[in-house]
């Protein structure tokens, strides 16, 4: 933008205009200061701010000042006094330290910012949530950069992010210092005359700023600075290392007709990596493709992938000198990340050129976040001489991001806004320990938030916690408890120690008696039953059987109980504790027959599992007389055990449906001796000794559990997530199970090139199901979009109709930003959408015209499929009427709606506002964003409100399964670190106990106790898991159902005349599998809802 017409020759406009438009971190900081010159202003604060506003009053000027105004004018900020006398230092020119700046500033303080760099280079970028969209348009986001967050936009890159910050720091007066990094603090030396502040110690030391006095410190330096008397405390994972990389954008029309990808992982869409794997060797557990600035890709790979192509160098243990560059091969790394992208936008992009970082390299990283890290506590006080310190965390410092969750930013500005208040609190005169037990209050609420969480009237949200975090508790922190705080004197530096969190086995009481005292009481009564040891009273089975029985009666018939058999009423036994119950076996029947002395150590595990589900007394069942479920540890495994079950019998049925000889297969699974019998100490897989406290089991094999893995492509396996064969004795992940071998191989092969991903566009039809239906098994895979091309294909697609249906399938994969924008739509989609289309048909070629969309656009529009919470009305279970479909989609409650609009009304109020003030800004903006949101540029034009609201809804609901996703596979990798430590614990107390030396029975009795302290520990990350691996099936179905949703409707928003015979069948075996999607939802919710009563009831 030009200096206006009418004021050509006023220097101080065009010196303005420069620094709105300045795209570098010394530019912005060289126009901001001829600025003040220009204008003769000196001073910082609100007075450097209003002086501003009244030199430069012109229009463009103007409508920054008013937004600006608006901010500042809201009551928490007691207009621009709340805290006049607070001197701030923020450390970090970061987003998050310069949002807090803006914050303090805006309170009124003097703010100093220090950042050690001189440019922001940092081209990576960050997801934002629908709250800080609405927080940036405030600041005036898009005076400064007009592309931002246009249409369903939600994403910036860090650089940009920065600068737009930087401008608005500047003017409200923060004064902004590069080239200077903060090594420390001086205590002061005692406050004679009034003297005596602390101080930093700084890089260079001649800087003027080393004799400024604070009294508020905020930290935003990054995860590895955190200044003295703060404690750490990481969470550790699996090894897991992460690919950044950055493209140049030339935001050409075939660049901007690349649809995004939100996120897609490997946790519910196995088939696209298996054939990313099959096509190009590289395996990866997510990606995620943002179009900002560049084109920004990020990536987890697995190290095996990274050791066969060449990038790393040399396996090494060590997790730093794995990833040191010495180890690394950059060109392999170059190609890898090229490659991945390549595949993942089905090699649409035209050319990749890697865009260059601060050092003039290619933009690609590779880097470890196996463990995160997080400060104890958000802030403390310091104390010396009489001068009063507040320290305060914001950004990683405070909480090191995991990365594929998209929270960094959001959460990074939550923690400015609640430094923010905890500093007004502080200048109000708020006793200290009051200060810091709020802040600790809010900072236990920080880790836990989520767009769905948080408040839904995010145009109220303020530095006041009351307005973003529903129902807080702001004193659920005690001022006594924060007393460790408030440090008097000098401080040791511990910033790099770390709180240990290894397991400790203290336990209290006797364990061993209570248990068997607890067996004892529960078994008394029943005839040929005598407990007196937890050895030989349980061989012959009826004591296991009158365990069962005196809290289940229903599950089994003690009376019929024959005792001359003991391994068939073991054998029994154990299958029903594993069916009804959720209790795995640690012995086999024939171990538990026979009870020699070495397997008392499995026999009291497996009864402590009984003990922790039914531990009430058993005067009170008498009373009850009602059967009891198992509780707490053993609900959710008990779940997983009957949703593996449901798995289990639709796999057999898909099998035995390719079978020809299904007799013969059954008499030769007759003839197999059982499997039962085997010995526990053996593991399946390897054979090696398997240790009570690593022992797992399923269908009757026992095994560690790093050991089980799918046969064909060594996928890690879970409880609820496997498939086994009969046949073969192999156990599957629910992708190769019970597909024929190298049937994965046969799509890839025959693919070109160019077309590469169009074996992973066929696939996501159904990816991430948990089990293979029957329809995959009978007429193959290839079927659901037989020859059949998209419906109103893109234009210009010259390509045959298999590769049409292939291109309509990846693109589905990718993200909304074509077909995928619709993702609210067959949800919402109401019986009158399918006549709609019917009606319009003949008059439009397009797949959904103008008037359908339209129509969708005044629907009851809900979020995608809300993994959380579960809707409270039962959803429909539809059966095989085609008519009935549309009920699917409306089946979300009410309530979920209303919070979503309520978002989407402020967003859309923030958009209209900027529409009416920016309309000419808006025409003038690159044509390629618009298109980014839809291929149909010219139906944009016509409805930009609610084709934007219809397709920032499908990037949300796609964003929210993909965090969900990789939460829950963050969790089940810290879960599986805990559990080696608890299996190393037992392993050594299991030989202490096997050991026959002359050891005292206290000392033994000591080590039983720790040992079943360490088993319960174990149930309860077994509950803890089957509760992750629950979630996972459900996102598994909704990947499935939207991907089958997204498919149906090019069928079903084409005109019926003109279907061919090969397209109708299509249409009729998509419907089928998405009908067979519903019934296993279906099925998991009803046994969801069976879960929820029976822990009700315990």
């Amino acid at each position: 933008m030009s200096v206006p017409a009418d004021e050509p020759g006023n220097p101080a406009h065009a010196i303005f205009e420069r620094f709105l438009r300045a795209g570098e971190c010394r530019e912005v900081l060289g126009c901001f200061g001829e600025l003040c010159q220009q204008l003769g202003l000196q001073g910082s604060g609100l007075q450097l701010y209003h002086g501003l506003k009244a030199a430069l009053n012109y229009w463009s000027a103007k409508a920054l000042w008013s937004k600006l105004d608006k901010k500042a004018g809201h009551k928490d900020y007691d207009q621009g006094t709340a805290c006049a006398s607070t001197k701030c230092l923020v450390v970090g020119a970061g987003p998050c330290g310069l949002r807090v700046a803006i914050e303090l500033a805006l309170l009124g303080a003097r703010v100093v910012l220090l950042e050690k760099r001189d440019s922001f280079s940092r081209n990576n970028v960050l997801h934002l949530w629908p709250f800080t969209i609405h927080d940036l348009r405030a600041l005036g986001a898009k005076k400064f950069y007009g592309r931002f967050c246009t249409g369903t936009l939600d994403h910036i890159s860090i650089r940009q992010l920065q600068l737009i910050l930087l401008k608005v720091a500047l003017l409200l007066g923060v004064e902004v210092h590069i080239n200077v990094q903060f090594k420390g603090l001086v205590p002061p030396a005692g406050k004679v005359g009034g003297q005596g502040g602390w101080r930093a110690v700084l890089q260079p030391s001649s800087s003027p700023l080393s004799h400024y006095e604070f009294d508020v410190l905020i930290s935003a330096g990054g995860g590895k600075f955190v200044p003295e008397g703060f404690k750490r405390k990481e969470t550790r994972g699996k090894l897991a290392i992460g690919i950044t990389t950055n493209f140049i954008n030339r935001h050409s029309r075939a660049e901007v007709e690349v649809a995004e990808i939100s996120g897609v992982a490997r946790i519910y869409n196995q088939k696209f990596f298996q054939n990313l794997y099959n096509k190009t060797g590289i395996d990866l557990e997510n990606i995620v493709y943002y179009k900002d600035d560049t084109h920004y890709f990020v990536m987890t790979a697995k190290k095996q992938s990274l050791l066969k192509k060449g990038v790393i160098l040399q396996d090494k243990a060590d997790i730093e000198s794995l990833l040191s560059p010495e180890n690394v091969n950059r060109d392999a790394l170059l190609s890898y990340a090229k490659e991945a992208a390549n595949f993942s936008t089905n090699y649409r992009l035209p050319v990749l050129e890697f865009a260059l970082n601060h050092r003039d390299l290619p933009d690609v990283d590779m880097f470890d976040f196996t463990c995160m890290t997080r400060s104890e506590n958000a802030a403390l006080v310091r104390e010396h001489n009489g001068a009063r310190l507040l320290l305060g965390l914001v950004g990683d410092c405070l909480v090191e991001p995991f990365w594929p969750l998209g929270t960094g930013v959001a959460r990074g500005f939550l923690a400015a806004f609640d430094a923010a208040w905890m500093v007004r609190r502080w200048a109000a005169g708020t006793p200290p320990l009051e200060v810091l037990a709020e802040r600790e209050s809010i900072y236990q609420h920080l880790s836990q938030t989520s767009p769905d969480n948080t408040n839904k009237n995010i145009s109220q949200y303020s530095i006041n916690p009351a307005t973003r975090y529903p129902n807080i508790n702001l004193q659920a922190i005690k001022a006594s408890q924060v007393r460790d705080l408030y440090l008097v004197g000098m401080v040791e530096v511990d910033d790099k120690r770390k709180s240990d969190n290894r397991l400790s086995t203290a336990v209290s009481g006797d364990a061993y008696e209570e248990l068997l005292s607890w067996c004892q009481a529960s078994t008394a009564g029943y005839h040929g039953v005598a407990v007196t040891d937890l050895t030989t009273s349980w061989t012959s089975g009826l004591a296991l059987c009158a365990l069962i029985h005196r809290f289940r009666p229903d599950l089994v018939d003690f009376d019929s109980m024959d005792a001359q058999d003991p391994i068939q009423t073991h054998q029994m036994m154990l299958d029903v504790a594993e069916q009804e119950l959720g209790i795995q076996p640690v012995l086999s029947s024939a171990e538990m027959a026979t009870m020699a002395e070495p397997d008392r150590l499995g026999l009291i595990t497996y009864l402590s599992q009984f003990y922790e589900a039914f531990k009430t007394s058993p005067e009170v069942e008498e009373v009850s007389k009602k059967p009891l479920s198992p509780r707490g540890t053993r609900g959710a495994i008990l779940f997983l055990s009957k949703l593996q079950k449901s798995w289990n019998l639709t796999h057999k049925r898909a099998q035995d449906g390719t079978q020809k000889d299904v007799e013969a297969k059954r008499s030769r699974r007759d003839a197999e001796p059982p499997a039962r019998g085997e010995s526990s100490d053996a593991c399946y897989f390897c054979g090696r000794r398997v240790y009570i406290l690593e022992r797992a089991s399923a269908e009757g094999h026992f095994f560690h559990r790093g050991c089980f893995q799918c046969w064909r492509c060594g996928a890690t396996l879970r409880l609820g997530d496997y498939a086994f064969n009969e046949e073969d004795g192999h156990f599957y992940c629910s992708l190769h199970y019970p597909n024929p071998p190298g049937m994965d191989l046969r799509q890839d092969e025959p693919l070109a090139l160019p077309d590469g991903d169009a074996a992973a566009a066929r696939l996501p039809s159904d990816a991430g199901s948990p089990c293979v239906s029957p329809k995959e098994g009978v007429p193959g895979p290839p079927q659901p979009p037989p020859a059949a091309p998209q419906p109103g294909g893109e234009p210009g697609a010259a390509e045959d109709a298999e590769d049409a249906g292939d291109m309509e399938e990846q693109e589905l994969l990718a993200q909304p930003g074509g077909d995928a924008k619709e993702e609210e739509g067959p949800r919402a989609e109401p019986q009158g959408a399918a006549e709609e289309g019917e009606e319009s048909g003949g008059r439009r070629k397009i797949v959904l015209t103008p008037l359908e969309k339209l129509k969708l656009s005044t629907l009851n529009l809900t979020s995608e499929a809300e993994p959380e919470p579960p809707p409270k009305p039962a959803r429909l279970r539809l059966q095989a009427a085609p008519e009935a479909l549309p009920a699917l989609w409306q089946g979300q409650s009410t309530w979920e709606k209303k919070e979503e609009m309520a978002v989407e009304e402020a967003l859309e109020e923030s958009d209209s506002e900027e529409e009416e003030e920016e309309e000419e800004e808006e025409e003038g903006t690159d044509l390629g964003i618009m298109a980014d949101l839809c291929l149909d540029l010219g139906e944009e034009e016509k409805y930009p409100t609610w084709k934007r609201t219809l397709t920032r809804r499908a990037r949300e609901a796609q964003m929210k399964r993909f965090c969900k996703a990789q939460a829950i596979q963050r969790r089940l990798e810290e879960i599986e670190v805990t559990f080696r430590e608890l299996e190393q614990q037992g392993i050594k107390l299991e030989k202490l106990l096997r050991d026959e030396g002359g050891i005292p029975a206290d000392q033994k009795t000591q080590w039983m106790n720790q040992l079943l302290y360490l088993v319960q520990k174990k149930n309860s990350l077994m509950s803890e898991e089957s509760d992750l691996m629950i979630a996972v099936q459900e996102l598994k179905l909704e990947e499935q159902q939207w991907q089958l949703d997204q498919k149906l409707r090019c069928y079903m928003n084409r005109e019926e005349s003109l279907k061919t015979p090969e397209e109708r069948m299509a249409e009729q075996e998509i419907l089928v599998q998405l009908l067979d999607v519903v019934n296993k939802r279906n099925v998991l919710i009803h046994i969801q809802e069976e879960k929820r009563l029976s822990e009700l009831q315990a």
